[in-house]
């Protein structure tokens, strides 16, 4: 890569907050990435896997981190004769997704160190399969920089390096991922949070946002579309946040229009207010504040307009992923997985990224789910805003929508938020039942391919029977008026009040 090119960092190598020390499987791990055994025989990952086949994915070696070495968000410490690889979800650069949809050619990774010891870098291909490619030995304070071509992952693959100390310490003082500087000004975001009574996770992420200033210069306005009765700005602490993020931060009170209609004001506020991208983000979640830069810069290097979002890992089990990326199955009508050998739930606490062929393939997705997700106002000023479905289904409709107009949507390793957790509540039983069906069959009408809109009349069937059976007579009541208010057209979304159906139905 020639000198002249004016260089920009893309993404940068960072640690677990002091607080999140459970996390610290996302971010490093102890041992060399030779000391992992790789599966090169996808059969496994395409077969159910038995108690004896998951033996195959267990490390050869490497002892836990020790977390009193992580010295800061950018800084770890390597005691003698230890080995510290970055092949990590938040660490490893995603090489095939800047293949696929940037101009970019060459990526450059700086390294500085200080102490003796050994930088090796690694790439993998879409089958998972681990290739060494540079290294180099470090002594005292050094910047190591290795210049990477992203001619080779095409359908898939990773970068990344591993540290290991000689016979005294080494310490990363902070590592970074840079590629060419793209033309024009980096993009302006709103980042808009909506929220129905849950103000101390409103707070906590706004506080987590005021303590990462390098991660908010570019975001033109923090807002939150407060639709509860418990509101934001009457709890204890915000004075001192609103104190801390100034002008960026602005509260929105509004009638409770669900989901899709706080989302949709946040998409109106962005593109009113001048910004380039309005970055949606749901109100229970725990945020990794460098996923909005790594989310903007993405973004602003996309050949053109894309939707990008991150992915979910579970708030209370902090190293379980909930998918690595999801379509819309045409036939169903039901949200699925885009590869047969994925799976749902992946605990990187059991399986790292090494040891994980399908985490290498990249993913191409139908819709990103709105916990976290940054629209381009373009493609909001051409496709319009969210469909008022009060809840459910209005991220999958989005994506689709945009597909249709031309606008793809990409899942980005390395940009996440701990999310709570979906498996002690079954939201396809109770009020919301309404809301899945009715807008399940909205969505299939509008984009369907097949005639009688494929199985969804047919598995709808099969769910009311099995309601019925188990003596869920309030759910199934529920999904029956959902079926018959679907017969009243467009006017459904607004003809009827969703709260107050929903106190009718109790």
């Amino acid at each position: 890569m020639s000198s002249e090119i004016k260089m920009q960092v893309l993404q940068r190598v960072i640690l677990p907050a002091d607080d999140q020390l459970d996390t610290t499987a996302l971010y490093v791990d102890a041992g060399p990435a030779n000391g992992i055994r790789l599966r090169e025989n996808d059969e496994f990952a395409r077969n159910p896997k038995s108690t004896e086949e998951k033996l195959h994915f267990v490390s050869s070696g490497g002892e836990e981190v020790h977390f009193e070495d992580v010295l800061s968000r950018s800084s770890v410490r390597l005691r003698a004769g230890e080995q510290l690889s970055f092949g990590t979800y938040f660490n490893a650069f995603p090489a095939s997704y800047w293949r696929r949809w940037t101009d970019l050619q060459m990526v450059r990774l700086v390294v500085r160190t200080t102490g003796h010891g050994t930088v090796t870098v690694y790439k993998s291909n879409a089958r998972g399969t681990l290739q060494r490619v540079d290294g180099a030995r470090v002594e005292g304070a050094a910047v190591t920089e290795f210049e990477l071509s992203l001619k080779p992952f095409g359908d898939g693959g990773w970068y990344w390096f591993d540290l290991a100390s000689s016979r005294e310490e080494l310490t990363l003082d902070s590592a970074e991922w840079q590629g060419a500087e793209r033309e024009g000004n980096p993009g302006k975001v709103t980042l808009e949070i909506t929220t129905m009574n849950k103000p101390d996770f409103c707070l906590n992420n706004a506080r987590i946002l005021s303590e990462h200033p390098e991660v908010l210069e570019h975001v033109q306005e923090i807002l939150i579309v407060d639709q509860g009765t418990q509101k934001v700005a009457e709890q204890p602490g915000f004075a001192e946040v609103k104190s801390a993020l100034g002008d960026k931060l602005r509260i929105i009170n509004q009638a409770n229009l669900g989901g899709s209609g706080g989302f949709s004001r946040g998409m109106y506020e962005a593109v009113e207010n001048g910004s380039d991208y309005a970055l949606l983000l749901d109100d229970d979640v725990v945020i990794e504040p460098e996923s909005i830069a790594r989310l903007l810069t993405f973004s602003d290097h996309c050949r053109k307009p894309t939707i990008v979002g991150g992915h979910m890992f579970d708030l209370y089990s902090r190293s379980v992923l909930h998918t690595f990326g999801e379509v819309v199955d045409p036939y169903r009508f039901v949200p699925a997985m885009p590869h047969a050998d994925m799976e749902m739930r992946h605990d990187f606490s059991v399986a790292n990224l090494r040891q994980t062929p399908w985490l290498h393939r990249r993913v191409d997705v139908d819709y990103n789910g709105w916990w976290l997700c940054m629209i381009p106002t373009e493609i909001i000023r051409e496709i319009g805003l969210s469909l008022p479905v009060f809840i459910k289904w209005d991220d999958a409709e989005y994506g689709l929508r945009a597909r249709e107009a031309g606008f793809a949507t990409v899942s980005l390793p390395g940009a996440a938020v701990w999310h709570v957790s979906w498996i002690d509540k079954d939201d396809l039983v109770g009020w919301q039942a309404y809301f899945h069906g009715r807008n399940r069959l909205i969505t299939t009408l509008i984009y369907s391919p097949y005639k009688k809109g494929g199985r969804v009349i047919r598995e709808s069937f099969q769910a009311d029977v099995k309601h019925l059976v188990s003596m869920q007579y309030f759910t199934e009541h529920s999904r029956l008026d959902a079926l018959k208010d679907l017969f009243l057209g467009p006017r459904i979304c607004t003809a009827i009040s969703p709260r107050s159906s929903a106190r009718s139905m109790r």
